[in-house]
């Protein structure tokens, strides 16, 4: 099974070495080969997307195309998750290979639940966003509570998606992350139920 999974550049280096050691854990003999291929900034719209997806699988052999965007891209693109999952499908077509995914509103909402080790690295103690880490919203979304939080700390630098996203999730199990935040359980559960549905995570 080979998966190719969209991505905006700077997240997938983020996170594709500790999705792969939590998949491999469960998935084990079954485990795909995961295709990440970073875009730029941000996932590809309309004609341009399609193509991407059909060349993918026509040319390069993969069984399934995940596209997974952020909500929050800064440009106004969608209105919500539901919205974002539904043009990406109307702009690919009807192709049951393809799998609309996202990050409500950003990747960063998928570190939220790690704050003390993000109160860590800034050398910060100040108090997390309230509510589920999937409804800080479009005002001030993830991304830029974790940037306030090492601005104001003693670390004195601002926070680097690659460098900083990867050190928060390196320190934890994403298992924690996954409980609490529905659209990131849908993207891993994506992944496994293509290659096994019963060690679909309940």
């Amino acid at each position: 099974m080979k998966i190719a999974i969209l991505v905006e550049g700077a997240t997938e280096v983020a996170f594709k070495e500790k999705l792969r050691e939590f998949l491999q854990k469960r998935l084990e003999q079954k485990m795909p080969k995961l295709k990440f291929i970073p875009q730029d900034g941000c996932i590809p719209k309309e004609g341009k997307l399609k193509r991407v997806v059909e060349n993918l699988l026509d040319n390069d052999g993969c069984d399934a195309v995940i596209a997974l965007t952020d909500v929050y891209t800064g440009k106004n693109d969608f209105k919500d998750a539901a919205d974002a999952k539904a043009k990406m499908k109307t702009w690919v077509g009807n192709n049951p290979k393809f799998y609309p995914h996202t990050a409500l509103h950003d990747f960063e909402a998928w570190l939220l639940p790690y704050w003390t080790t993000i109160q860590t690295l800034a050398k910060h103690n100040r108090s997390a966003p309230s509510g589920s880490p999937e409804t800080v919203n479009h005002q001030k979304p993830p991304a830029y509570w974790i940037k306030d939080i090492f601005e104001v700390g003693q670390r004195k630098k601002s926070y680097n998606k690659p460098i900083d996203g990867k050190a928060i999730l390196e320190k934890n199990d994403l298992a924690i992350a996954i409980q609490a935040c529905p659209e990131l359980k849908a993207f891993v559960n994506r992944i496994i139920s293509l290659c096994d549905e019963d060690k679909v995570i309940p």
